[in-house]
């Protein structure tokens, strides 16, 4: 599988590790669109919210519930933040994998794209 996040998750690729556990990866955004951005990703390759089900979706539960306490360790987060993810070409999912986007450290204007 040739997939970014996969290697990023295999060590293959570096990258700025927030927090890690048996499940899930956090680490910093290489291109940040606000002062704070980073990503949240599965381990388990799951290529978009289309491929969630009953065996896999309990990742999702895991993965909210550490953006919540990676997020109140950093400062630039404290007067809220966003979570995005995409689903789909028409919706800008470059890597097809289940990603979540955290950003914050700025207002964050609405709507979106």
């Amino acid at each position: 599988m040739d997939c970014i996040f996969c290697k990023i998750i295999k060590k293959e690729i570096p990258a700025s590790i927030l927090y890690e556990d048996e499940k899930i990866l956090i680490f910093n955004d290489l291109n940040p669109e606000a002062p704070k951005h980073f990503l949240v990703i599965p381990k388990e390759h799951i290529a978009s919210v289309n491929e969630l089900n009953a065996c896999n979706s309990d990742v999702i539960s895991h993965i909210f519930t550490k953006i919540n306490e990676v997020s109140q360790n950093i400062k630039e987060l404290e007067n809220g933040y966003r979570i995005v993810t995409n689903c789909g070409e028409n919706a800008s999912q470059t890597v097809k994998h289940l990603h979540f986007h955290v950003l914050g450290g700025r207002k964050l204007s609405w709507p979106p794209g």
